[in-house]
């Protein structure tokens, strides 16, 4: 039996002989003392060679902080930024001298078009001033030269022909003298004939009836009514003609001078 018995421990079977060996284990265990209980101050040392298992807290485990940066003694902080980085933008911020350019340039800019625009504007207020002062002015001269122009007697020809054309001006002028020496004279003469013109002037003794079409500060249109009187030999009574002239006006350095009439 005794040979029985050993064989069995030899050859039987592996769960067996696990269920053996812990029933060993748990027979020392017993046998071990109990063990002190840890101070509040004293560590907890886990024995070399064991694994420990413990069960984690229901709240889990938290995360441990973070170690601070240790801070730096004054030494090792600089005390002025060093010129290398002085100069450098933050947050991709042009420098501050190319800031300072852009501004200047801009402003330069808006200067400049400002003065422009006070420029033009008062270029165009000078220009509707004159404007304004050329109607009067052409105006009056348009009435005062359409009785001469427009007006001649057979008796004293040189004379009146002198006067109209010392208000006239250009290339008008020559054509009046060209004109009034070739057909007027000679007819005038030969039928003793007189013709006086003067700018119709309202029943009710207003202005006399002339308008200034259009003006710019040296030249002018004007626009008026002539009643002319011809008397000849070719006729038994005077006759009178009511007329609409447009007068051309051209500021000279002698004042205002005719430079076109047409008759409408």
């Amino acid at each position: 039996m005794a040979h029985q018995t050993a064989r069995t421990r030899g050859t039987g079977s592996p769960a067996r002989r696990t269920m053996t060996a812990a029933a060993r284990a748990a027979a020392k265990r017993t046998e071990r003392p109990a063990r002190p209980e840890r101070g509040a101050g004293q560590e907890d040392q886990t024995p070399s060679g064991r694994t420990l298992l413990v069960e984690p807290p229901k709240n889990g485990w938290e995360d441990p902080p973070e170690p601070e940066a240790p801070e730096a003694s004054e030494s090792s902080q600089p005390s002025e930024p060093s010129e290398a980085f002085a100069g450098e933008p933050e947050d991709g911020a042009p420098p501050p001298k190319a800031g300072r350019r852009v501004l200047t340039a801009v402003l330069g800019v808006a200067l400049v078009a400002a003065l422009a625009a006070v420029s033009v504007l008062g270029w165009q207020y000078r220009q509707g001033r004159q404007a304004e002062q050329a109607r009067g002015e052409a105006l009056a001269a348009a009435r005062k030269a359409a009785p001469v122009v427009l007006s001649y007697d057979y008796r004293h020809l040189d004379r009146d022909f002198s006067r109209a054309r010392a208000l006239l001006t250009g290339h008008f002028r020559d054509q009046y003298g060209k004109t009034t020496k070739a057909v007027v004279a000679p007819t005038a003469t030969k039928y003793h004939g007189v013709v006086k013109a003067t700018v119709a002037t309202p029943a009710d003794g207003a202005a006399p009836a002339a308008s200034v079409v259009s003006a710019a500060p040296d030249r002018a249109v004007v626009l008026l009514f002539v009643d002319q009187v011809t008397s000849s030999t070719q006729v038994p009574q005077p006759r009178l003609d009511l007329n609409r002239v447009r007068m051309t006006l051209t500021r000279t350095s002698d004042g205002w001078k005719v430079s076109g009439v047409d008759a409408l």
